[in-house]
């Protein structure tokens, strides 16, 4: 089978697909793997299930190529069949349980101010130096802290900031609002900043 060039386009590629050329298929898999492996990983946490993914995306490609309109982009429908199927996946594990989002998000007292020890309060990190937040520890913090999000803040948190695809993409792909997508990022990254800072006032706590 000889490999097609990097240069055609996907729409040509589709069509060449629903005609039966597996060098199309081939093509596309070269094309969109990595991004697809990227969000699976990003979502399940584990390089055996984005595998499976991998493996699903590809299969829904060749199945279902006539299912895809041309409304949206391919990468928009591919990534929308990836997203799914990766939840669908954590969905079956229902012996994991995740964390509540509510738990890693900030406190506040009646009157308003930030609650926690002094020292956390005083914690800045949006000055830290770029270095310091990428240490192996910092890290590692943060790996855990995405763990603990619920799959769907994942998901918007890998395709927003991983990804980084528009708000209104990251909305067309999980079949969502703009306005709920905003308030699902915002909530994710306040979970996290919360535990890097819990990280930098307590390096090691």
């Amino acid at each position: 089978m000889r490999p097609m060039p990097s240069t055609i386009p996907d729409g040509v590629l589709v069509e060449r697909l629903r005609a039966g050329d597996a060098a199309a298929l081939k093509a596309l898999m070269e094309r969109y793997a990595s991004r697809i492996f990227r969000v699976a990983r990003g979502i399940a946490r584990r390089d055996a299930d984005a595998e499976e993914v991998l493996q699903d995306v590809f299969l829904t490609l060749a199945r279902k190529i006539d299912s895809f309109d041309g409304r949206a982009a391919l990468g928009t429908w591919i990534y929308r069949v990836a997203t799914n199927a990766t939840l669908l996946k954590r969905r079956g594990r229902w012996h994991e349980v995740e964390t509540s989002l509510e738990a890693n998000l900030p406190a506040f007292k009646d009157d308003g101010h930030r609650d926690g020890p002094r020292d956390y309060l005083l914690a800045d990190w949006s000055h830290t130096p770029e270095t310091a937040l990428q240490d192996g520890e910092a890290r590692a913090v943060l790996s855990r802290a995405i763990d603990r999000l619920p799959a769907a803040y994942r998901a918007v948190l890998v395709l927003r900031d991983v990804e980084e695809l528009s708000t209104e993409e990251t909305a067309r792909i999980l079949g969502e609002p703009v306005s709920s997508v905003k308030s699902r990022l915002h909530r994710a990254r306040m979970a996290l900043r919360e535990q890097l800072a819990l990280h930098l006032a307590f390096p090691h706590g």
